[in-house]
């Protein structure tokens, strides 16, 4: 198979081939390290780069398809998958976006990074990230900014906006994203990916992610289809001991990979297009592609109902104050506040001055917030929405005015409907299904009930198989 054909390929279409053993796992892995040397700083994918981690990885894998039996081997035996940089992986730079961590080396794998090893994954390297994951855009101080790959005059998003530029610009079948306020359906839908935010509780926040007391942030997949984003999240699906949120597991026997294969059957939807924050404007791309899709639900025989969202806008105060306070937590070592990023040090100085009781009230109104929505979507299976106000912004757009309480404001009206499932819990996944005139890409939104992430999958492998996207690439896929 000619070298340049490599990345076309899906995830589930390199594991085949692998245990047929007609694709070689050191073959694809120098591929994909031979992309990145290229074109990574173009896109502003990784921060760090490990081939040598890769390579020895990718031999391993090859050694094991050549000895064992196939239908024994771990799934993702073979393929890449990056890790975003505000996680660990043992012996690998973990700068969580910031030049205060530049140099920092971590010392022990995320559980979750365990469970890829495990599953046989080969680790390329970390991908960009901004200051702690604080911010939707993705710029910082230790790698060139993150660029959607359909137009790298704009932004890829974040937090996960290296991530998504790395799968879009074919330098990773797949990666590892997380996701605390919409942080990989954002980047997802500005470089038009598939992307999911698990349930809570999906994928354990052990051992060390603990200073989310009411578990906003999760891990999740970005990816080019909804096959290769299930597979992915099959891996990272792990519980341990202790975990505050436990997820309701699947049945025994059942994979989140086996629902893309089913028939959703009818489902209820129900829609709104309202911003959860008062004031925002929806962009008519935006807004032609929520209509579309609903048209397109209805279409495949699924029954929408258009609903008044259970919003005033109040949570959004209340999650800035628990997001804050989350900033405020981070340690940062004597003597260098200073040279984080205006951002942070606003936000963090915001969350130092917010008193122990006002801060159990936001979450507490959080919490009740969430019983009042989840009571609100309760009748249906899914919620569709827009993923973002607007399509994707030029680079700079958040900080043009040097003013953090600007750039906060024109954060949240970039992304004002992310943010409700992460305090709600439930699974929701955004679907490249639609562009701009100009083939920008706008991705809508569906969210689900707790644990159902399986009728999601389902039902976007229809919407998938409906409206196929995979043909899409920017210009940078055949360099």
């Amino acid at each position: 198979m000619p070298v340049s054909e490599i990345h076309d390929l899906t995830a589930v279409r390199q594991a085949a081939l692998f245990r047929r053993r007609e694709l070689s796992p050191v073959e694809v892995t120098d591929h994909y390290l031979d992309r990145i040397e290229r074109l990574g700083d173009e896109v502003g994918a990784f921060v760090t780069v490990t081939p040598e981690l890769a390579r020895r990885q990718a031999r391993n894998a090859e050694k094991r398809l050549l000895a064992e039996d196939p239908e024994r081997l771990p799934a993702l035996l073979g393929l890449c998958v990056p890790v975003k940089d505000l996680d660990m992986v043992a012996g690998v730079r973990c700068t969580r976006g910031s030049r205060v961590f530049a140099d920092h080396v971590a010392d022990a794998d995320e559980g979750y990074v365990a469970e890829l090893r495990r599953a046989g994954a080969v680790l390329p390297g970390k991908t960009n990230t901004p200051e702690f994951g604080l911010p939707c855009y993705t710029e910082n101080e230790v790698a060139p900014p993150a660029r959607t790959p359909w137009d790298t005059t704009r932004s890829a998003g974040g937090s996960s906006g290296g991530a998504a530029a790395a799968v879009a610009a074919g330098l990773a079948p797949f990666a590892q994203g997380g996701d605390g306020g919409g942080s990989i359906r954002i980047p997802a839908s500005v470089c038009g990916l598939y992307g999911i935010k698990p349930t809570r509780g999906r994928v354990t926040a052990a051992p060390l992610r603990t200073a989310d007391p009411i578990g906003l942030s999760v891990t999740g997949p970005l990816a080019r289809t909804v096959a290769d984003a299930a597979l992915l999240l099959d891996a990272l699906t792990l519980g341990d001991v202790g975990d505050p949120f436990p997820a309701p597991p699947l049945p025994a026997g059942e994979t989140f990979l086996s629902h893309t294969r089913r028939d959703p059957g009818r489902l209820r939807v129900a829609c709104f297009a309202t911003p959860p924050l008062p004031g925002v404007e929806v962009h008519p791309d935006v807004l032609a592609a929520h209509h579309g899709t609903a048209r397109l639900l209805e279409e495949l025989g699924h029954d929408v109902t258009e609903i008044t969202p259970p919003f005033d806008g109040s949570h959004m105060d209340h999650f800035a104050t628990v997001w804050a306070v989350g900033a405020a937590a981070a340690p940062v070592p004597d003597g260098q506040e200073h040279r984080l990023r205006p951002l942070t040090r606003w936000l963090r100085e915001r969350g130092r001055a917010v008193p122990a009781p006002d801060y159990v009230e936001a979450v507490a109104r959080l919490r009740r917030f969430a019983r009042f929505a989840l009571t609100v979507f309760a009748p249906y299976d899914a919620v569709l929405t827009p993923t973002l106000a607007t399509p994707p912004v030029p680079l700079g757009h958040f900080t043009t005015t040097g003013d953090p309480a600007e750039e906060f404001a024109r954060m949240n009206a970039f992304t004002p409907f992310g943010n409700v499932y992460n305090i709600t819990g439930q699974p929701a996944v955004t679907l490249p299904l639609h562009t701009t005139a100009d083939g920008l890409p706008v991705g809508v939104m569906l969210a689900g009930r707790i644990g159902a992430e399986g009728t999601l999958l389902s039902l976007s492998a229809q919407l998938e198989a409906a409206r196929p996207w995979l043909d899409r690439t920017p210009g940078i896929w055949r360099r």
